[in-house]
């Protein structure tokens, strides 16, 4: 895992603050002035933890993931895979709601204009997040629960039916976000689950575990 990028409050309050303006202004908000304005600090300052306002949105683009990747370490590993995919979904779902202003700039749902990464400068940044899905998506195919496709051609679907849905949620279409999850995320799940090789059955009997709290 990736080392995280916040080495002292300012440094993290400069993020957050850039974040911030780029989900609620996109780049035509995005300057030196107001984001050390919103950070309650001075623009020498920014320039000193980052040097440039495009090393600053990397940096930004940069915690987002390593803040996802930190989520999905604490997701628990036993003896059914399929039961621990919904720590994956879980730490993903925790991630937007901890940090929705860097959860749009790390995925692109906010404009960052010129300062936008190319696709493969994306990927190498937040591969290491990705891998604890392929990871999880390996484990379930090994035991028999999935079938034989490539773990990571798994974890892209799984991935794609996570952003679907957390966008909306972030954007407020689901309202409460409990019963959101209740009522979409979690069958859309146990869909794609039994969709990709597991028994209905065993599907549902694993899928208790995902999201315990949010359960009718």
């Amino acid at each position: 895992m990736a080392s995280r990028r916040t080495d002292s409050p300012m440094h993290a309050r400069l993020m957050e603050s850039a974040a911030h303006l780029l989900a609620l202004e996109g780049p035509s908000g995005l300057s030196t002035r107001k984001v050390a304005a919103a950070a309650g600090t001075s623009t020498m300052t920014l320039y000193s933890h980052f040097g440039s306002m495009p090393e600053l949105i990397k940096a930004v683009v940069d915690e987002g993931y390593a803040r996802l990747a930190d989520e999905f370490e604490r997701a628990p590993r036993t003896d059914d895979p399929v039961a621990d995919l919904g720590g994956i979904f879980a730490a993903y779902i925790s991630h937007a709601r901890a940090s929705p202003d860097l959860y749009v700039v790390m995925f692109g749902s906010a404009s960052l204009g010129g300062y936008r990464s190319t696709p493969d400068d994306l990927m190498r940044t937040g591969r290491y997040a990705y891998d604890y899905i392929v990871e999880a998506a390996r484990r379930a195919v090994e035991a028999g629960r999935l079938d034989e496709l490539a773990p990571v051609a798994i974890a892209a679907q799984i991935w794609t039916a996570l952003h679907g849905y957390v966008v909306l949620e972030v954007a407020g279409y689901y309202t409460p976000p409990d019963a959101g999850i209740r009522n979409v995320l979690r069958p859309m799940m146990l869909n794609l689950v039994i969709g990709l090789g597991d028994s209905r059955e065993s599907a549902l009997r694993s899928s208790r575990a995902w999201f315990p709290h949010d359960q009718a």
